[in-house]
C-alpha cells in the first residue's frame, strides 16, 4: 500500500484517491456561527491587532506570522477540553492508501496534556513559486483527521472542519468524509467565508468558537 506525504498532495493525486465533491457556494450555516465575545476577549483581540497594524505581514517569515497572527486566535477559541495545538502529527490508513504528515495547527481534545483526535485542522500556505496549493494539502489533512476520528467513533459520515491561511487571511471549509471503508472514499467540501486576520479578527474567533461549541455539543 502506498503512503502519500500530506505535504506533497496535489489535486490530481487527491482525485485519484477519493471522490471529491466541492460545493461552489457558501451556505447560510456559516452566517449562524456567531457568539458574543466577552470584554476580556475583545481586549485581547484589540491588543493582538495593535501589534499587527502597520506591519509588513507579507514580508514576515512563516514562523513569525504563525506566532503573531494565527496561533493567538486559535488559543482564544479554546473551551473546556478543546485546546489549540501546533505541529500536529497525522497518519491515516484507508483501505487502498495511507496518508502521513503534519498539520500546522489544530483545535483538538486534550486529555492528560496529550492531543487526541482533532476537530479543526489549520494549514498555513507555504510560499514560493513551486509551493503546492494549500487547499489540497488541507483536504488531505482533513481526510487524515477524519480517519482518526472514525477510529474512535465509527460513524458512517465523519464531519471535519478546516482552514488554510494565506498571510493573515483565513479560508474556512467544512468537510464530510463518507464510505471510509471502501476503495475510494468520498470527500465532500463546503467552502466558508474568507476573513482578514487583522480587520476581521473578531469574526474569525466567533467562527472558531462556534465550531468548538458544535463539537462539544455533539460529544455530550
Amino acid at each position: 500500500m502506498q503512503t502519500y506525504p500530506l505535504s506533497q498532495l496535489t489535486e490530481e493525486t487527491l482525485n485519484a484517491l477519493v471522490t471529491l465533491y466541492e460545493r461552489p457556494d457558501v451556505s447560510e450555516e456559516w452566517d449562524e456561527m456567531t457568539c458574543v465575545l466577552d470584554p476580556e476577549e475583545i481586549k485581547l483581540l484589540n491588543y493582538l491587532k495593535s501589534l499587527l497594524y502597520g506591519r509588513q505581514l507579507v514580508l514576515m517569515n512563516e514562523a513569525t506570522l504563525w506566532a503573531r497572527a494565527i496561533y493567538p486566535l486559535l488559543v482564544l477559541a479554546e473551551q473546556e477540553h478543546i485546546q489549540a495545538w501546533a505541529g500536529v502529527p497525522l497518519r491515516a490508513s484507508y483501505p487502498t492508501f495511507e496518508l502521513e504528515g503534519e498539520a500546522d495547527g489544530a483545535l483538538a481534545t486534550s486529555i492528560g496534556g496529550k492531543i487526541r483526535t482533532p476537530y479543526l485542522i489549520v494549514h498555513e500556505a507555504k510560499r514560493g513559486v513551486n509551493a503546492p496549493e494549500p487547499q489540497y494539502q488541507l483536504y488531505g489533512e482533513m481526510l487524515a483527521a477524519a480517519w482518526l476520528n472514525w477510529k474512535g467513533n465509527p460513524n458512517p459520515e465523519q464531519k471535519i472542519f478546516g482552514c488554510y491561511t494565506v498571510n493573515d487571511s483565513w479560508v474556512f471549509v467544512h468537510g464530510v468524509v463518507a464510505e471510509i471503508e471502501t476503495e475510494k472514499p468520498i470527500l465532500s467540501i463546503e467552502f466558508g467565508p474568507v476573513c482578514n486576520g487583522v480587520l476581521e479578527a473578531e469574526r474569525i474567533v466567533q467562527i472558531l468558537k462556534s465550531i468548538v461549541a458544535k463539537h462539544i455539543d455533539s460529544s455530550t
